[in-house]
C-alpha cells in the first residue's frame, strides 16, 4: 500500500501562523499568502478516521484546481498556484462564517431530515411525495454555520440577515455565485456522464470583494451521481450508483457511528482504506476525464517542502 500523508509540521519562510483543518493544514506567511496542505486525512460526521487515504489530498487538490481555473470567469478565488500535486498556495482572505450548501436532489443530510418527517430545512420548504435522490423542482440553497469545532449547524437565509452574520449585500452575492458555480458544476459533470448532486462552496473577503476560497466540487465537499440509468434506479427504488464520501458514512452508520457521544470510532480495515483510494481515483478520472498519475509517496513530506520552497524563492 502507497503511504499516506496525515499530519505536517513545517516552517516555511515568513511562517505567521499555521491551522489544522479536518483534512487541510493551512500556513499563513507574512506577505499574506496561504499555503494550503491536502492532507490524506478523511472526516466524516465531523470527525477525522483514524487511518489516512493514500492519494486523497493529491485528487482533492488537483481536482479543485481544475474547478477553480474554470470558473474564474463567474467569481474571483483565492488560488495562485499549485507548487505540489497535494498543495495550494494563494491569497488569505478573511473568512466567512458561513458554508453555502447547494442541493438539486434529495440526498445525503436533505434525505435524512425529510426520512425524519421535516418539510422544511433551512427555511426551504420542501415538496412533499419526494423519494430519496429524486430531483428538486429548481436547485435549492441550504446554508450552515461554519464551525471551527464539532458539527456545522443548518441555519436559514433568515436567520443568517436578522442576526447579522453576514451583510446582506455579501450575503446576496454569495447566493448568486453559488447558483452560478453549480449550474457551471452540473453542466461540466454532465459532460463526464456525471449529476453533481449537491455541493458547498466557502467564500472570505478581500479588499472588500467577495472572494471564492478553498476547494470545490471535489468528492468531499460535492457528491455525484452517475447518469447513466439514474432514472432507472430511481423508477426502481434502487440506490444510486454514486462518487462521493457518502458510502463512507454509510460504512460508518453499518458500524454504529454517527458522531454522536458515547459512540466509537471503528476500527478501519486495510482493505476498505484500499476501497476508498479507488473511490477517489475513480472520481479523478470521471470528473477531470485524464488519467491520475500519483505523486511518489515515498518521501511526501520531504516533497512539499521541497517544491513549496522552490516556488517561494521564484517569487
Amino acid at each position: 500500500m502507497m503511504n499516506a500523508i496525515t499530519k505536517s509540521d513545517f516552517n516555511f519562510p515568513g511562517q505567521k501562523a499555521v491551522y489544522k483543518g479536518k483534512v487541510r493544514d493551512v500556513y499563513t506567511l507574512e506577505n499574506e499568502l496561504l499555503v494550503m496542505v491536502a492532507s490524506d486525512r478523511i472526516s466524516a460526521f465531523d470527525h477525522i478516521l483514524p487511518k489516512g487515504i493514500p492519494c486523497k489530498g493529491q485528487v482533492l487538490n488537483q481536482v479543485a484546481t481544475m474547478f477553480l481555473e474554470a470558473t474564474r470567469d463567474i467569481v474571483p478565488n483565492w488560488l495562485l498556484a499549485t507548487p505540489d500535486p497535494s498543495v495550494a498556495v494563494g491569497y488569505a482572505c478573511d473568512p466567512v462564517r458561513v458554508e453555502m450548501v447547494i442541493r438539486g436532489y434529495l440526498a445525503g443530510h436533505s434525505a435524512r431530515e425529510y426520512a425524519a418527517g421535516k418539510r422544511i430545512l433551512c427555511g426551504v420548504v420542501l415538496p412533499e411525495g419526494m423519494k430519496e435522490n429524486d430531483k428538486f423542482p429548481a436547485p435549492i440553497i441550504t446554508p450552515a454555520t461554519k464551525a471551527d469545532e464539532g458539527h456545522d449547524e443548518d441555519i436559514s437565509r433568515e436567520d443568517i440577515l436578522s442576526k447579522g452574520i453576514v451583510p446582506e449585500a455579501v450575503y446576496l452575492q454569495m447566493e448568486k455565485y453559488t447558483r452560478a458555480l453549480y449550474q457551471r458544476g452540473t453542466e461540466m459533470a454532465a459532460k463526464q456522464g456525471l449529476i453533481l448532486v449537491d455541493t458547498k462552496y466557502e467564500f472570505g473577503m478581500r479588499n472588500g470583494e467577495v472572494i471564492l476560497i478553498d476547494e470545490i466540487h471535489t468528492p468531499d465537499s460535492s457528491r455525484y451521481f452517475y447518469a447513466e440509468g439514474y432514472q432507472e434506479r430511481q423508477d426502481r427504488n434502487e440506490p444510486q450508483k454514486q462518487l462521493s464520501k457518502e458510502f463512507v458514512r454509510q460504512w460508518l452508520i453499518e458500524n454504529d457511528f454517527q458522531g454522536l457521544e458515547g459512540q466509537t470510532m471503528p476500527f478501519m480495515p486495510d482493505e476498505f482504506v484500499k476501497t476508498i483510494t479507488e473511490r477517489y481515483l475513480e472520481l479523478y478520472e470521471r470528473i477531470t476525464g485524464l488519467d491520475f498519475v500519483p505523486a511518489t509517496t515515498e518521501n511526501i513530506g520531504e516533497r512539499i517542502e521541497r517544491n513549496v520552497l522552490a516556488f517561494l524563492n521564484v517569487e
